[in-house]
């Protein structure tokens, strides 16, 4: 027997894949990445609602990606991509915003979200649900705003 989603379901079920953009044929994760680029070059995002976006985005990701994962009956399904806005917004928060800057931090996150280095592999494999789901891009945005802050450190913005 189908059970029929209740209508909050569905609510979150679009929150977690962003719409339509979970269900883009090709690369739906990359598309996601790319809508933060997007908001940040079109948007002058002061750094404080940076960090109230993220906070913001975390909560509703978890929460919103727990219920997505079991309406739509897969574990960590690819349709659920509010994991990768957020990790990509981590990626730039507290960096300059110019071109140069957003684009080398959507290619470094995408790379660290692909390749999952330990420990981010460790922990998707680990954590269950809309947790699991938001950890390992969050992570993978940690990485790539750690490695560019160093490289400004020592090269400059």
């Amino acid at each position: 027997m189908n059970k029929i989603p209740k209508i909050s379901e569905i609510i979150f079920k679009n929150i977690a894949t962003l719409g339509f953009i979970g269900y883009l044929p090709v690369a739906p994760g990359t598309w996601a990445s790319a809508i933060g680029v997007l908001l940040l070059m079109i948007f002058n995002i002061s750094l404080y609602v940076q960090g109230l976006l993220i906070c913001f985005i975390t909560i509703i990701g978890i929460a919103s990606s727990t219920i997505a994962e079991r309406v739509i009956g897969q574990k960590d399904s690819g349709h659920i991509v509010i994991d990768e806005l957020l990790g990509y917004l981590i990626s730039v928060f507290s960096l300059p915003v110019n071109y140069a800057i957003l684009i080398s931090a959507f290619f470094l996150f995408r790379f660290f979200d692909i390749l999952k280095p330990f420990p981010i592999r460790f922990v998707e494999k680990k954590l269950n649900g809309g947790l699991g789901i938001m950890m390992d891009d969050i992570l993978a945005g940690i990485y790539t705003n750690l490695i560019l802050q160093v490289y400004f450190i020592f090269y400059g913005y």
